[in-house]
């Protein structure tokens, strides 16, 4: 089994980087925030790395820059419904630390924002990693008193894209159009605006 890779970059792709370790490539699956924070190509790079197995795909290696993703990764993927690309996904919005603390505020809707978790999933997730260590310090570190005031913005985006689905749309639209409208509201939008301008872009 393959723990970690001390290598360089050769290659950055869309879903996955190519390390080369003493001449050998190794490629390695990301999840997108991992692999906008890796080294130039030709740079060295140390990767943390779970080695599954499956009989559909055979080996495969997923990729983290810290100890606590490569955790919450196999952590995530526990809980029924949550395979190795929606456990990328959340992982892609939510730290580790930013994700014991939605657990431990119970928001689901921050969750939610990660691509191909629905609210049903989300709550299922928030559920199940109660009390759970995320991290490598206790959960109840990570919920500061009071809230700050950004991490309730991520969750008009959610609650939104949550409407539009209880509305009939696609969560894949309700998603792209909510994005569209988060950009050109500005963060400060709250979840009617954002629903207002979701619904008049798929009017159009």
């Amino acid at each position: 089994m393959i723990g970690r890779l001390r290598g360089a970059v050769a290659e950055v792709g869309e879903e996955e980087a190519l390390i080369d370790v003493m001449g050998v490539g190794y490629v390695v699956r990301c999840g997108a925030r991992t692999l906008s924070r890796l080294p130039a190509v030709g740079e060295e790079t140390l990767v943390h790395v779970e080695h599954q197995w499956s009989e559909a795909s055979g080996p495969r290696l997923y990729g983290f820059l810290d100890r606590a993703e490569r955790s919450a990764f196999v952590l995530l993927q526990a809980i029924q419904g949550v395979g190795p690309k929606a456990a990328l996904a959340v992982l892609d919005v939510l730290s580790p630390a930013d994700l014991a603390a939605a657990v431990a505020r119970e928001d689901k809707a921050a969750v939610a924002r990660a691509q191909g978790v629905g609210p049903k999933l989300a709550l299922r997730i928030v559920t199940e990693l109660k009390g759970k260590p995320i991290t490598d310090g206790p959960v109840t570190a990570f919920h500061p008193t009071p809230v700050p005031a950004e991490v309730a913005k991520p969750s008009a985006s959610g609650d939104a894209v949550a409407a539009l689905m209880g509305l009939g749309v696609a969560e894949v639209n309700a998603r792209r159009v909510v994005e569209h409208a988060a950009t050109r509201l500005g963060e400060d939008a709250d979840v009617q605006a954002l629903i207002k301008a979701g619904l008049q872009e798929l009017g159009r």
